[in-house]
């Protein structure tokens, strides 16, 4: 049995939008940007498409910028703050997504901005108090980009409390929203939101696309050069089929979104109560509570052993799939620095793992057990 709990990394793309894809890469080869038949076909394709993208998230179609996934958009979003809207400090948190932290701290690198990282609770949680000092503290024009959902601890932010304080000190708000969007509704007539971010792979769309939601208000210039694409706010000829397929995934999810949220978080619970059940010592990374906490994924802390760098290979081997955090660091000789931002012991194993709406019952008796024979059978002692 091969069982795939690594869900935060990529999600199996849905028949459904398969289905949609499949007929497009045979049939519509046009580009979109030429003016002929095959290609006003092609633009009609990406112009529905964003209609139906904005009308699940209650956004307007003008506000949506179709990219390459969510690391792009979270460039766009940060490099637009700082080169279009003139933002002089920039606040985030040490347990961002590579690609908030590493585009903030380059831009800040280049630009000097000030950058400022947010405390933490002991829950992982960001400090609202302390995000209040820091925007108390300087009348600098300031960006403050914090992600929905932490992709390895699962912790989520409240982010209409964050909105207020921006909106309260005259701030931008920026969040990265990959783990998040397609999970839970989002309605952006309600949610003040300067820029929100997406990855369509992580609900079961296609990789390689993406959008970033950019607010009506906000004017920038594009961070890709080139043609008139995406009404000259990206230079590139669209990637038709993925935006297709974004589309269709973002609507099957929010068809029933509070059932998948119910299945989903059902698994959840039920592998954090058999795990606890078999092991005596063992701790979850951030805020297991289901109100604060992304229900796709759990990060857990099992006892020492001497062997532990072993434990996902030895899982993998075995038919686990899962990992110790974010599939786009798999290639650092570094540790989780989510887990070294809030300071969790990593002296022991910590394993992510993360689920899906296709995610079985069976297949999470099936990984608790491969774990319990794991430990047993000293393969990591």
């Amino acid at each position: 049995m091969k069982v795939y709990l690594d869900n935060a990394a990529t999600t199996p793309l849905a028949p459904e939008v398969y289905e949609v894809m499949a007929p497009l890469l045979k049939e519509e080869f046009g580009n979109p940007s030429s003016t002929h038949f095959f290609g006003r076909q092609a633009k009609a394709i990406i112009e529905t498409s964003r209609r139906t993208v904005a009308k699940l998230i209650h956004a307007q179609p003008s506000e949506i910028v179709f990219t390459s996934g969510g690391t792009e958009a979270d460039n766009m979003a940060i490099n637009c703050a700082v080169l279009d809207l003139g933002v002089e400090r920039i606040i985030t948190s040490a347990i961002e997504h590579h690609a908030v932290i590493h585009t903030a701290e380059h831009i800040a690198s280049l630009r000097s901005i000030e950058l400022e990282l947010v405390q933490f609770d002991e829950l992982g949680h960001v400090d609202l108090l302390h995000l209040r000092q820091l925007l108390e503290k300087s009348p600098k024009k300031t960006l403050v980009s914090l992600m929905h959902g932490n992709n390895e601890i699962g912790n989520l932010l409240p982010l209409e409390k964050v909105s207020a304080l921006c909106r309260e000190f005259g701030a931008y708000f920026h969040s990265d929203t990959v783990q998040t969007m397609g999970h839970y509704a989002f309605n952006l007539q309600e949610l003040d939101i300067d820029f929100l971010t997406c990855a369509a792979h992580k609900f079961h769309g296609p990789k390689g696309v993406g959008f970033l939601y950019l607010n009506k208000k906000i004017k920038m210039h594009p961070l890709i050069h080139g043609g008139s694409q995406e009404r000259g706010l990206r230079g590139g000829t669209e990637n038709l089929y993925g935006i297709a397929g974004l589309a269709k995934a973002l609507e099957i999810a929010n068809e029933d979104i509070d059932g998948h949220q119910q299945h989903v978080q059902g698994l959840k619970s039920y592998m954090i109560e058999q795990l606890r059940s078999k092991f005596d010592t063992i701790d979850f990374h951030g805020d297991i509570r289901p109100e604060k906490s992304l229900y796709t994924v759990v990060n857990v802390c099992f006892p020492s052993t001497p062997k532990a760098a072993m434990l996902l290979f030895t899982l993998d081997l075995k038919g686990v799939a899962c990992s110790g955090g974010s599939a786009c660091s798999s290639g650092s000789n570094k540790g989780s620095h989510v887990l070294e931002g809030i300071q969790a012991d990593t002296s022991r194993p910590n394993v992510r793992f993360s689920f899906s709406r296709y995610t079985t019952k069976e297949e999470i008796d099936f990984a608790v057990k491969t774990v319990v024979e794991v430990f047993e059978s000293n393969l990591v002692a």
